[in-house]
């Protein structure tokens, strides 16, 4: 755990420079926009240790899959988001001397990222090795209301030195991503030219044919003054930049300003991306900084307004949340229904930028509480366009009849992950993808997503759980073998008690949304019939007859569901006993130790107990999370955030806000000492989750909003905002809870147990005493 960020209600600040937290920094201060993202490299050179990243949504490379003994049904490649061509480049040298913070020395540094406007400033005072000093100051921008916009502004100030001073700005295409199972880079070049201050250079993946743009224009300044001198033209492989040459004097100031268009041919035509950045350089320069950073703070400011919150008297939680929402709107803007939410987003490599269960468990939430009805469809739209390889998944592995394996990990529809326990044996995500869609119609009453899209999703899940179960004649019961649930650190178990219970929950779903289509689309329901060559009366009986005779392993003892069969036969030793110094156990301990223990990953049985929550009383809760939550580990990111939810259901108040500390400040704190190869971004969509419904207690029970909230003792107030059917509705919790119905129209809620009906622009205020 490292404690080197200031803690600030709006900000993100790092003062002094160490290389040991480099590559963290340039986790924690990476810049977003929902098409493009930039770790927060340097500008200048960097001779030390950094992971270069610049990334395009949607762009990927399907990388050779690499494994010791390739098994029948692996996936033939694991997807990539690439990274792409270095935009932000913007070389110093000094009377020959190149400035390079890993050989200066560093006298002053501060980094700071204003969340409220995305806006990154870096500024220094460095000596070169020669002894000449310079203070510079950087500011970078992600143009929220244009993504496809960088825009730099770089001032150096001499500050003991009159001399010579080159500036070279470039666009890089020769780059790599440390993650290549081969290390092959994965661009070739297409096209490329300069002229004078102006460069364009086009790339093409290999394999996958995606195009991306890169042009740049560069102006630069001396004591204010636009430097007219024809730059230098510099062409290389993969390379094109301007030289620009200058003579300081003591306390000069040079300007840099880079105007930057980031394109893909995913979103631009591959015939029109030169004229295109040409077009989007030259009104991004006539506008200038300034106008740029303004139109981008507003549309930054427009998305708080429905998003943020607020707490009173604990800066390092507010921080924390205000930094988990900040990058969640970065990774993800719902404008297009081909993109989706990476485990690291685009802050690094790892996970391969692609498509977890992530998005249905965690970030879906989010999303609807936070950003218009759309956004949250579009991530349903991008399972139901892959159907189609969903199915083709089942199949792969001998499953019939449309039945459809939506896959672990994915970018385009197809399977692309390597490990067999998780690949093949984690199927508890297509459970995860069906409950996104009840969570979606719950939460939004948009019933008509059924007809047909949710229902054709619904349907091919359920064909593949009435395959996945067997018979068992030692139980008279339907089983699921060789599995692996959400505790990842058990593999290929039977009747992991989370993947049973999403089987049986899908199953009695479709079965409703059955009834639903046939009652109100009996002419598309026929439709669907034929489509699908769906056999209603066979097919539906023996999903009957499955939730009916499904088995769950159950403690009679402790009346607790068990994680799996055999679970008690591991010894059951509490995590707090374990040493200090073998934590975390993923990096300490073999795997063949970690397997036979009882450690949890992240909520597991709990996971079930989180989400149906309706079906069980909070004694049963209770139980269940005293026995499960001792020798939980919490080694995953999406852990904390259930457990806290939970808490706060069965009155544990300090394990609430504990689990919710864990979770908000997992990155900025660097827990789990990983934070080097890239922020966790769906953990942060849990972050969300563990205010919002922990502290909040927000829930949607049959359509209806329910608020149960409570106070931490430590805080003085809080407030957050949710949007619900309509309305957009602000809960302010301190000494009295006040709830502020901000749009036209009535809503109704359940607030403490009784019924409370909010007129337009109305404010109900309660007492804590009422609860």
């Amino acid at each position: 755990m490292k404690n080197y960020i200031i803690h600030c209600d709006w900000k993100v600040i790092e003062e002094g420079f160490d290389p040991k937290n480099n590559r963290v920094s340039e986790s924690l201060f990476s810049l977003g926009n929902g098409h493009t993202g930039q770790r927060a490299n340097f500008e200048e050179k960097y001779s030390g240790d950094s992971l270069q990243g610049n990334y395009l949504a949607g762009v990927y490379y399907p990388d050779k899959t690499r494994v010791g003994w390739w098994k029948n049904g692996y996936p033939e490649y694991f997807a990539k988001v690439l990274n792409a061509a270095n935009w932000i480049g913007i070389h110093i040298q000094v009377d020959g001397e190149e400035l390079d913070l890993a050989t200066a020395q560093v006298d002053e540094f501060k980094r700071e990222l204003d969340m409220h406007s995305a806006l990154l400033t870096r500024s220094f005072v460095a000596s070169l090795p020669s002894g000449k000093k310079l203070e510079v100051e950087v500011k970078r921008f992600l143009s929220m209301k244009n993504q496809e916009i960088g825009v730099i502004r770089y001032q150096l100030k001499s500050l003991n030195f009159s001399a010579p001073v080159t500036v070279t700005s470039f666009i890089d295409g020769d780059v790599m991503n440390e993650d290549s199972n081969y290390d092959e880079k994965f661009w070739v070049e297409l096209e490329k030219e300069v002229e004078g201050a102006n460069a364009f250079l086009c790339m093409e993946t290999k394999k996958t044919g995606f195009h991306s743009g890169n042009r740049q224009l560069t102006r630069v300044l001396l004591n204010g003054k636009e430097q007219l001198d024809q730059p230098e033209a510099l062409q290389k492989e993969k390379l094109v930049g301007s030289v620009f040459h200058s003579q300081l004097q003591e306390d000069d100031t040079l300007l840099v300003e880079k105007y930057a268009a980031i394109c893909s041919s995913l979103q631009t035509p591959k015939g029109k991306m030169k004229a295109y950045t040409q077009k989007l350089v030259e009104e991004a320069s006539a506008k200038g900084f300034e106008h740029l950073y303004q139109e981008h703070s507003k549309a930054w400011e427009l998305r708080w307004e429905t998003s943020d919150i607020e707490i009173k008297g604990d800066r390092a939680a507010q921080q924390g949340i205000r930094f988990n929402i900040f990058h969640l709107m970065q990774t993800y803007t719902g404008d297009d229904e081909r993109l989706n939410i990476g485990p690291k987003g685009f802050t690094g490599e790892k996970y391969g930028g692609v498509t977890y269960w992530d998005t249905e468990a965690y970030c879906l939430p989010f999303f609807l509480g936070t950003a218009p009805e759309r956004v949250a469809k579009n991530l349903l739209m991008y399972r139901y366009k892959h159907l189609g390889r969903a199915i083709e998944n089942a199949e792969k592995l001998g499953f019939k009849n449309g039945a459809a394996l939506y896959p672990m990990v994915t970018i385009n529809g197809e399977e692309c992950h390597n490990e067999w326990e998780i690949t093949f044996e984690e199927i508890h995500r297509n459970g995860a993808i069906a409950y996104a869609i009840y969570n979606y119609i719950n939460y939004t009453g948009d019933r008509q997503y059924l007809a047909p899209y949710g229902f054709e999703v619904l349907l091919g899940i359920s064909r593949f759980w009435a395959q996945r179960v067997n018979w068992s004649e030692e139980k008279q019961a339907y089983v699921i073998l060789g599995v692996t649930g959400p505790n990842e650190y058990e593999n290929n178990v039977n009747n992991n008690f989370h993947t049973n219970k999403m089987a049986v929950w899908t199953l009695k779903y479709t079965l409703d949304v059955i009834a639903y289509i046939k009652r109100e689309h009996p002419y598309l329901f026929e439709e669907l019939i034929q489509k699908w060559k769906f056999n209603e009366l066979q097919e539906t009986d023996h999903w009957k007859e499955i939730i009916e005779k499904m088995y769950f392993p159950y403690d009679a003892k402790r009346e607790i569901f068990l994680q799996q069969d055999g679970f008690l036969d591991k010894e059951l030793v509490p995590v707090d006993l374990l040493p200090e110094d073998e934590y975390p156990i993923n990096q300490n301990w073999s795997w063949d130790r970690i397997l036979r223990s009882c450690y949890i990953k992240q909520a597991d049985t709990l996971q079930s107990l989180y989400w149906f929550q309706e079906e069980y009383d909070e004694e049963c809760v209770k139980r269940h999370f005293d026995f499960y939550e001792p020798i939980t580990v919490h080694e995953s990111s999406l852990s904390p955030c259930v457990h806290s939810i939970l808490a706060s259901r069965i009155g544990r108040e300090d394990k609430a806000y504990e689990f919710y500390l864990r979770t908000a400040r997992l990155d900025l704190d660097d827990y789990n000492n990983d934070t080097e190869d890239g922020l966790h971004i769906t953990s942060m969509a849990g972050t969300w989750m563990s205010f919002v419904e922990a502290f909040g207690g927000m829930r949607v029970k049959n359509g209806q909003l329910m608020l149960d909230p409570f106070i931490p003792e430590s805080w003085e107030s809080y407030s957050f905002k949710i949007s619900f059917r309509g309305s957009h509705l602000e809960i302010q919790m301190g000494e009295e809870l006040k709830i502020i119905n901000h749009n036209p129209g009535m809503v109704s809620a359940i607030i403490w147990g009784k019924s409370y009906e909010l007129q337009e622009k109305q404010e109900l205020i309660l007492n804590r005493e009422e609860k």
